[in-house]
């Protein structure tokens, strides 16, 4: 059903970049006082717009962001010159080649109320207002917005529950007033004023639990009843179609790079030619000789103008040493390429059935340039699979080990009491743990189907949460449910307690603690509050710390995730004022969040500590393995974690990121908390560490990555309170460097783990390393909403699809299941990726100047007339069909390492980095190459040309025959060039390679055979067959491409010689070892079982 309504927006419709102000939705026949004014509201329709374009503006949007690329705008005042300014070659020679490519990569409501059914998806943004449920609650999918595929649990406000039926629903007066759209998934602010027959109106205040979302999908509820708030392209779907900021690879910085001195030659070349023309021209026959006589306006016409007309024709002879269609090539592959990412099945995991995505292709390769790894600790180095194994109460130890196994609990072993606590305080702590979560419970039904062994199924965005209220259960006490604002807790007599839930101050990552405040039968209000021990302890009682602490580092110290619990009684007046102020700040349309956190400051106080909880979280499947191999590769691998220092050392020395001959370096609170002020002793400790670390690794040392074998090896463990001191120090302070120092220490260490720090402060310590001198590499891996931030700021961001939902995965640029999925993605996909297209590009710039050299060249043999060397048709089809296809081939499939050696030897992947392929040495020797050969083909067919006569019959050859040969020789030598490069051949590359010289073939007996009417010269008209009638040519083409690959040839012939007699001595030595000496199997058992007792 529909009902009329209408928006107040302070704002236009729809793609306002900043919205401002809130808007009111009407349900129903709102009443207008007398003293208000009427006016016609302006609302969005339903449709969405996902492309990037529409009809009116693909034209312009799409040309200005292709004219952005320098080459794309180049060679479009190219064009403009040949079309405005009388030039040697025709404007089709630059035109068609730009216009191929810009084509190629530009193919690349309304306060209705609304009926909504089961598995049927939300037209719009609603708001929940009532379900089929007696307590107003709908169950909702949302895979489709943020991949996460558990149901997620949302609420109608309390006075519209029983508004269950079209009849009620039409006679419900209410205004919803909200903030203005925004794309964030999980915000949502707003309040409901609803309208009864008194004159004061109640208003509850909503939040992104009352949200129903365009594009999730409704389960396990036959209907519900929603108000629509955001329509069309104000919805939050639409409003995330739009993509995030572009990172920009380091190969695309190269290629700019190699542009502006390819841009450089050619202002060289065209500055000589113009300058050697006017020098050739000075004397008066060569300026004007008797059968090319000037005109009585060229004689007239101003020097310097024509100097430079002159100059821009130069420009336009040679301008294809300029590569335009390189980039429609590394697009393609960049496009191409990443499916074989997706492809890859290693990367499948049977457990959520998917496989890897790639969100972005432009950072492929990328992949294989990687300095630093930033990786989240829980759900990425460990499974977050929560099990249950102890509690303490009062300082006493409860154990028992319960599993979250597919819904239900299973228990290994009896319980284990140590020196029980009061039996009051057990269960006072029992019952907190069964009230305070935002656990719920799923029902067996016929939607997703029953659940064997089970009434019901704990359900949370949390498994921690999960694990504790099975833990609860083990112990006797059990959590039933919450229905119409009210908690039921079975305890252990098997007697149903049931608590009103007043108020949920839920988690968030800065609080670290969340809270609830429940009304008991007998009317005590109670609040318990759970969290992580350093945001518990200062708001405790501090004679109840001792105690629980101990336990708390002794459960870290064994690599458990530990939560301490709380409470306190609240008076009934002081309620009264908690209450107004919770709800006061929960109305606020403005900066609510803020408000509630300050409230919630204030009510999480003055609390009396319970006890706390130990939580294991396992490893991950060769997590230890994958890091093994990132360190093996040279990379440094920093874990960021909001968890204990203890804990995530523990996780650290699990996984093999600390050895055992690891030696730590701490600047944590602990350790600067010796002094009293704690500056100064931060700043002793980092000159102590960086003295130590420097005589360590003395400058002189050629490369860290390989001292690192040689050294000792250090790590690093720091605090977010300690890199808050050295972020945020004093600048009266004469440490004021702490952060050059922090820098320089945490440059020197093999692993630094940052524990307790808060998700701005992961993206700070990317941000700070990022913009270390030489600019490192950064890749970020995570899995939960708290590392985004650092995904975002990353170079490379990886997303696990993990089970603290999708936000990761949406966020990143790569996402795949597990983090041992790294090891190959880098080491092998990144590694091959980098080498591909480091030598599409050289090859690109090669190719070219090997095409333009020869054009220079002949202007010294034709008095620089810019007469062209090739024929129109070449000049076009040169990089669009004669070289095109081979190389592309070449960057899709191209292995010169086997994928199973890259991903069994690590220490390949250093060869690699810091851009090495792309680096001054390298592209020097691709255009040395180049000028070589081009030299080759212009020489080798003008000593050719030193016989006039090329034929018994003494016909002789002119300059498009000399062209012709040039441009044969140079087409199958760089082919073959690639050729020779090829160490994968598979039957494409087969196909392309010499496809494309057939082709060719096949081209100049076709373009030269027919007599083109479009054409005012045919002057191409039988010259190729000509020219391979003649013995002479075919000789000197065969001579010439073998001279311009002779260099190629001896180089691979040297290589292979030494790398045969690299393998000889090799296997030598490892005979002569394994003569002379044979270690006992003792120290070697010995070793490893030292290793092991060092690993959880």
């Amino acid at each position: 059903m529909q009902m009329a309504s209408s928006f107040s927006d302070a704002s236009e419709c729809a793609g306002e970049e900043k919205r401002v102000g809130t808007r009111t939705v009407f349900v129903g026949n709102h009443p207008i006082s007398g003293t208000e004014a009427y006016i016609a509201q302006r609302f969005c329709d339903n449709r969405i717009v996902s492309s990037k374009y529409t009809l009116w503006n693909f034209l312009p949007k799409n040309l200005f962001e292709q004219f952005r690329r320098i080459a794309n705008f180049y060679f479009l005042i190219i064009f403009l010159v040949q079309v405005t300014v009388d030039t040697p070659t025709s404007p089709v020679t630059s035109g068609l080649p730009l216009f191929f490519v810009i084509t190629v990569t530009a193919i690349k409501q309304v306060g209705d109320v609304v009926e909504v059914q089961a598995d049927e998806t939300f037209p719009c943004d609603l708001i929940l207002l009532s379900s089929c449920t007696t307590d107003g609650t709908c169950y909702v999918t949302t895979a489709s917005l943020d991949g996460e595929s558990n149901c997620k649990t949302h609420y109608a406000v309390r006075d519209t529950i029983a508004l269950c039926t079209a009849e009620s629903i039409d006679n419900l007066r209410a205004a919803i007033e909200c903030e203005q759209p925004q794309p964030d998934l999980y915000k949502f602010v707003g309040r409901i004023s609803i309208y009864s027959n008194s004159i004061e109106a109640v208003a509850r205040s909503l939040g992104p639990e009352n949200l129903l979302l365009k594009g999730a999908t409704l389960k396990n509820t036959k209907k519900i009843y929603g108000v629509a708030v955001y329509t069309g392209m104000e919805t939050k779907m639409a409003l995330n179609y739009q993509g995030k900021s572009q990172k920009r690879s380091a190969v695309e910085k190269s290629i700019n790079a190699f542009l502006i001195v390819y841009l450089f030659i050619l202002l060289t070349k065209a500055a000589i030619c113009t300058t050697l023309k006017y020098v050739w021209q000075s004397t008066p026959y060569n300026d004007e000789p008797w059968y090319n006589q000037k005109t009585q306006k060229e004689r007239e016409t101003f020097k310097v103008l024509k100097m430079f007309t002159d100059f821009l024709s130069f420009m336009v002879l040679f301008n294809f040493i300029i590569p335009v269609s390189m980039y429609v090539t590394v697009e393609m592959q960049k496009f191409l390429g990443s499916f074989f990412i997706s492809w890859d099945k290693d990367f499948f995991d049977e457990e959520i059935n998917e496989g890897a995505l790639v969100n972005t292709s432009d950072l492929n390769e990328e992949l294989g340039q990687v300095d630093y790894v930033f990786t989240d600790k829980t759900g990425t180095l460990t499974e977050n699979t929560m099990e249950f194994i102890e509690c303490c109460i009062d300082g006493h130890k409860y154990k028992g080990t319960t599993q979250e196994v597919d819904g239900l609990c299973q228990t290994d072993g009896p319980l284990a009491y140590f020196d029980k606590a009061d039996k009051n305080r057990e269960a006072l702590f029992l019952r907190a743990l069964c009230l305070c979560h935002t656990v719920e419970i799923k029902t067996n039904d016929a939607v997703d189907g029953p659940i064997e062994g089970a009434e019901f199924t704990y359900i949370s965005s949390s498994p921690d949460e999960i694990a504790l209220v099975k833990g609860a259960k083990k112990f006797g006490f059990t959590f039933l449910g919450n229905q119409n604002g009210h908690i039921r807790v079975e305890n252990q007599r098997k007697e149903t307690e049931e608590y009103e839930l007043l108020h949920t101050l839920n988690f968030d990552s800065v609080r670290r603690r969340m809270s609830v405040i429940v009304r008991t039968q007998k009317g005590d209000i109670l609040l318990f509050c759970k969290g992580a021990d350093s945001s518990i302890f200062p708001r405790v009682h501090n004679h109840q710390i001792e105690l629980t602490k101990d336990h708390v580092e002794r459960n870290a110290m064994d690599g458990y995730r530990t939560l301490c619990v709380a409470f306190k009684e609240i008076p009934p007046d002081e309620f009264e004022r908690i209450n107004a102020q919770l709800i006061e700040a929960k109305m606020a349309l403005q900066d609510r969040e803020e408000k509630l956190e300050k409230v919630f400051d204030e009510i999480e106080t003055n609390m009396n500590l319970i006890g706390a909880t130990a939580v294991e979280d396992k490893l991950q499947d060769q997590a230890a393995e994958t890091i093994e191999a990132l360190h093996a590769a040279g990379l440094k691998v920093w874990v960021l974690t909001g968890d204990k220092m203890e804990t995530a050392k523990s996780t650290c020395y699990a996984c093999r990121l600390f050895q055992t001959n690891t030696e730590l370096l701490e600047l944590t609170t602990k350790t600067i908390e010796e002094s009293e002020r704690k500056e100064d002793r931060l700043h002793e400790l980092l000159i102590e560490y960086r003295k130590k670390l420097l005589h360590e690794f003395p400058k002189s040392t050629r490369s860290l990555k390989k001292a690192w074998t040689e050294h000792q090896e250090y790590g690093l463990i720091i605090d977010g309170s300690t890199l808050s001191l050295i972020l945020n120090s004093s600048q009266d302070c004469s440490s004021n460097n702490y952060k050059s120092i922090f820098l320089q220490i945490c440059m020197k260490c093999t692993a630094v783990l940052c524990c307790r720090m808060a998700p701005l402060q992961k993206a700070q310590i990317v941000r700070m390393v990022k913009n270390l001198k030489g600019s490192p590499i950064t890749l970020s891996i995570g899995d939960g909403a708290n590392d985004v931030s650092m995904i975002l700021e990353s170079h490379v961001g990886i997303g696990i699809k993990g089970k603290e939902g999708r936000q990761a995965a949406r966020n990143s640029d790569y996402s795949v299941p597990k983090f041992k999925h790294l090891k190959k993605l880098l080491l092998a996909h990144g590694h091959l990726y980098y080498v591909r297209i480091a030598h599409l590009v050289q090859y690109f710039f090669y190719k070219n100047l090997c095409f333009i050299l020869p054009q220079f060249l002949y202007q010294f043999f034709c008095g620089f007339s810019q007469q062209p060397l090739y024929d129109a048709a070449y000049l076009t089809m040169y990089n669009i069909c004669f070289t095109s296809l081979p190389i592309l081939a070449y960057s899709l499939l191209e292995q010169h390492i086997n994928i199973d050696t890259l991903t069994a030897d690590p220490r390949l992947y250093m060869k690699i980095t810091g851009n090495a392929m792309l680096q001054l040495g390298p592209f020097l020797y691709w255009t040395f190459l180049a000028a070589f050969e081009g030299t080759v083909f212009f020489f080798g067919t003008y000593f050719l040309f030193q016989t006039t006569s090329l034929e018994d019959n003494g016909k002789i050859y002119g300059n498009w025959t000399f062209g012709s040969i040039v441009f044969t020789v140079l087409v199958f030598t760089v082919t073959l060039k690639l050729a020779l490069d090829t160490r994968f051949w598979t039957w494409i590359n087969h196909f392309v390679i010499w496809g494309s010289l057939a082709f060719y073939v096949f081209f100049s007996f076709f373009w030269g055979g027919i007599i083109w009417p479009f054409l005012k010269q045919q002057r191409m008209y039988f010259v190729f067959a000509q020219m391979l009638s003649s013995v002479s040519t075919w000789l000197a083409i065969i001579l010439l491409i073998f001279i311009s690959l002779f260099p190629e040839i001896l180089l691979i012939v040297i290589k292979n010689v030494r790398r045969r007699s690299a393998r000889r001595n090799l296997s030598c030595r490892r005979a002569s070892d394994s003569l002379s000496a044979r270690p006992s199997v003792r120290p070697l058992l010995l070793r490893t079982f030292s290793d092991e007792s060092n690993i959880l």
